[in-house]
């Protein structure tokens, strides 16, 4: 007979020799318990909950120590309930020691996923309520779970990255900084002027209010394309207007380089065509 086998044979021995004859009256008290202590566990968990946001903890660290605290209670109570069933917790917990190995094979993601999320509430790359990069996936983070991170993208889509993913690739956190930096490039053909073209950018740049005088705007060229000179504008700006401002900078800048007769090129190719010289006629 294996250990496994001898641990199940003991527990059963010992728990019907607990019961018997009072079973019913075990059930009922079990009940009981359940009923108080979930009534009591949710007045605890809620009070730890209260007096973390009243300490003004961070918002990821009191979600996670609240829950922990509940699921704790839940543990608590499930355990006492097993002993006025007079269940013996003593063998129970070899046979759930000797299942563990193999549980714990099974769901190995899933203990990937919590040890992750255990390291992000604990070393902060982000906090509820940042807007983060993770994944190539941008978003505000509204939750740090077990299991996954939860992130409101600008879309309003909501999108659950496995806390493995998130600690084995890059995060980017734009709220790390009171500003980011709005990147974009317009490209103008090869015979425009480029500095009459940089002069209309940086005008409309310093009539928007939104963006930042110190660190002041770039606007400089990025490089030399195949069909365009591309100009790197590159304004400093809050976190909250730079989609905005995205999107009034290409309307604006389209308009303006409109009026100044400047040109943004489509693709295009040179084609040379050579001569082929003619087959000379044959002599009859």
């Amino acid at each position: 007979m294996t250990d496994a086998q001898e641990d199940i044979t003991t527990f059963y021995e010992e728990w019907t020799r607990n019961v018997a004859g009072d079973f019913g009256q075990r059930l009922i008290v079990a009940a009981l318990i359940i009923l108080v202590g979930l009534f009591i566990a949710r007045i605890i968990s809620n009070w730890v909950e209260r007096w973390l946001m009243n300490s003004k903890v961070d918002d990821t660290l009191s979600i996670f120590l609240s829950r922990l605290v509940r699921f704790s209670l839940y543990a608590v109570l499930v355990v006492t309930a097993l002993t006025a069933l007079g269940v013996p917790t003593t063998s129970l917990i070899a046979i759930v020691g000797g299942a563990s190995l193999a549980i714990g094979l099974a769901l190995q993601d899933s203990l990937s996923n919590i040890a992750s999320g255990v390291l992000i509430i604990f070393l902060r790359p982000y906090a509820v309520g940042d807007f983060v990069e993770i994944s190539e996936q941008k978003g505000t983070v509204t939750e740090v779970g077990f299991f996954h991170t939860h992130i409101r993208t600008p879309d309003f889509k909501l999108l659950l990255i496995p806390n493995s993913d998130v600690m084995d690739g890059n995060i980017i956190n734009y709220s790390d900084f009171d500003y980011v930096r709005a990147d974009m490039v317009f490209g103008i053909g090869y015979g425009d002027d480029i500095l009459k073209a940089k002069q209309v950018i940086e005008e409309i740049l310093a009539s928007d209010p939104r963006i930042m005088e110190d660190p002041p705007p770039v606007v400089a060229v990025a490089g030399l394309g195949d069909s365009s000179v591309d100009l790197a504008v590159q304004p400093y700006v809050q976190l909250s207007d730079m989609v905005g401002l995205r999107y009034d900078l290409n309307e604006r800048i389209k308009l303006r380089f409109d009026e100044e007769g400047i040109t943004i090129p489509f693709p295009q190719r040179d084609i040379h065509l050579h001569p082929v010289p003619s087959a000379p006629e044959p002599q009859g």
